[in-house]
């Protein structure tokens, strides 16, 4: 079975998070020795198919991809752009981290600031974090009336319906990470000095919020998983399994979008002969 079927939320089907194990490794390889392998292995084919996608879009292809990374502190959204990401050319990519509102962003509707950042034509764009914090964190937080909050879901759906059909493919990401891992990898940030940096002692309150932000999570992941733009939600426990099922995900979405070559539009046989020909 692909990765994609796998790891899927089928559209309409209740989501319940605690069914989903964090540490799971579904349709990974056998250990981490192998994952990394695997990721490896996987690198010059995804070079490739991002090589085409650019290529194609200057003959007026407008296909783009768009990698959606959601997740609790601590899931990985980072170490996947390290990891993941780095497999890629990055001319050929947009890469957007959406942190807390600026003023001017306040001013405007909540998917204006996404539109922003969408990647271009031939681009493989990704977020890291998105227009869903505006359905987590505001819901969480009560930032927004529950009317309006509930309103925003099928304005997401609309958005992105409309990307996919002007030639966007979304991949959407929830890296689930467990509650006894997070305090792991929270604890290794305080005790190396190295690591502090990344720590913001808020994280410690956001990790109170625990339960509601996994109810928040499993209505997001539930109201927003269509035919046009599924989520996955990839168990996070083990960073070499996230890294290889997210790889693995970007392979499977590319190569479905078989991007090609474009023709030269010129006589390849003429301007060889010529440049023989020359001095």
């Amino acid at each position: 079975m692909p990765l994609s079927e796998l790891l899927r939320i089928t559209p309409g089907d209740r989501v319940d998070l605690s069914r989903h194990d964090p540490s799971a490794t579904p349709g990974g390889p056998p250990d981490k020795a192998a994952g990394l392998a695997a990721t490896a292995l996987m690198a010059p084919r995804l070079a490739d198919l991002q090589e085409r996608l650019y290529a194609a879009a200057t003959a007026g292809d407008r296909r783009r991809l768009l990698l959606v990374l959601q997740g609790m502190d601590t899931s990985g959204k980072g170490g996947t752009l390290k990891h993941v990401v780095g497999l890629f050319n990055p001319v050929g990519c947009r890469i957007k981290a959406f942190k807390a509102p600026t003023p001017q962003e306040r001013g405007q509707p909540f998917l204006w600031r996404i539109s922003q950042a969408l990647p271009h034509p031939g681009e493989i764009g990704i977020f890291d974090r998105s227009h869903y914090e505006d359905v987590l964190i505001a819901r969480v937080r009560e930032l927004v009336p529950r009317e309006r909050l509930n309103r925003r879901y099928g304005q997401i759906n609309r958005f992105e319906n409309e990307l996919a059909e002007d030639g966007v493919t979304l991949v959407k990401v929830f890296l689930h990470i467990g509650f006894d891992e997070q305090r792991r990898r929270l604890l290794k940030r305080i005790d190396n000095p190295h690591k502090h940096w990344k720590f913001d002692p808020g994280d410690l309150e956001e990790r109170e919020l625990w339960p509601a932000y996994q109810e928040a999570y499993e209505i997001a992941l539930e109201r927003c998983s269509t035919e046009a733009a599924p989520w996955f939600v990839v168990p996070a426990d083990h960073k070499w399994y996230r890294n290889w099922a997210v790889s693995a995900l970007l392979l499977e979405h590319l190569e479905a979008m078989d991007p090609r070559f474009p023709p030269g539009g010129f006589d390849a046989a003429k301007c060889r002969e010529w440049l023989l020909a020359g001095t």
